[in-house]
């Protein structure tokens, strides 16, 4: 294994994918023994497994930024269920989690608060938009066909998600106190706050075509990159993309997230 990682820098994000359902049983030893219970507690095994291959995962890159063994990783949770390193660190870093059935993606910055969501597409149950969203976006919702109403409905889902997370305020902020744009990642609206569409910004992640991903960072106007990468079996593997730089966003996190599902 490689020691610790380069520092992001105020120009990139990392994001990391990985599997959930690489599992092998020696990935409970990097967990803390509240992690292992919670993990226990899952009625169907599957859940379980693929809870530990997550957080095993989160912990083996963080560790690796830190220069830290990944059971040693010591974990905080704000009032709404937010994740931080806890005590203080050579290295300053922020970092939020997602996954979707059998897929995790990370976002890590050492600059700016991230909050990133991955939802994987399918059909709704019911009419999440009008109960949820704002106004305007639901509206703009439906004058859209058909056939582009699902993908559009799961980009602005995880837009508005990522957002929250990054804010680390959970649900406390209703989903309809601000707006985003449909045509774009980018933040329109936060009640109270008239700075935040340029203070905050919106990231497509790239992702399988039966998902959709968005990143959101308090970057302050400064020009962002995603540089992808892997975490397979302790090979790092450097996939770099550009994505363009979008302005807007603010709010929640890790495992405590609702679904449209």
């Amino acid at each position: 294994m490689s020691h610790d990682l380069d520092a992001t820098g105020p120009g990139i994000i990392d994001i990391w994918t990985w599997s959930l359902d690489a599992f092998d049983p020696d990935l409970a030893a990097m967990l803390s023994s509240e992690e292992i219970a919670r993990a226990s507690r899952f009625v169907q095994p599957r859940d379980g497994q693929r809870f530990i291959a997550g957080r095993a995962g989160l912990r083996r890159i963080l560790a690796r930024y830190l220069a830290v063994a990944p059971r040693r990783l010591g974990l905080t949770y704000n009032v709404f269920g937010k994740p931080q390193i806890a005590g203080s660190n050579r290295r300053q870093l922020h970092f939020n989690l997602s996954h979707t059935e059998t897929t995790a993606m990370l976002a890590v910055s050492d600059h700016y608060q991230v909050g990133i969501d991955i939802e994987t597409i399918r059909p709704l149950k019911e009419d999440i938009a009008g109960h949820f969203f704002s106004q305007k976006e639901y509206m703009t919702l439906k004058t859209l066909a058909p056939e582009e109403y699902l993908q559009a409905f799961y980009r602005l889902w995880t837009r508005k998600e990522a957002f929250l997370k990054a804010l680390g305020v959970g649900l406390s902020l209703p989903l309809d106190a601000f707006d985003i744009r449909i045509s774009s990642p980018q933040l329109e609206r936060l009640d109270g706050d008239a700075d935040a569409p340029i203070n905050w910004s919106l990231f497509d992640v790239d992702t399988r075509s039966d998902l959709v991903g968005t990143v959101a960072a308090l970057t302050v106007g400064n020009p962002i990159r995603l540089r992808y990468r892997m975490e397979e079996n302790d090979l790092l593997t450097d996939l770099v993309a550009h994505q363009r730089h979008n302005a807007p966003l603010l709010h929640r996190n890790d495992d405590s997230r609702a679904s449209p599902s």
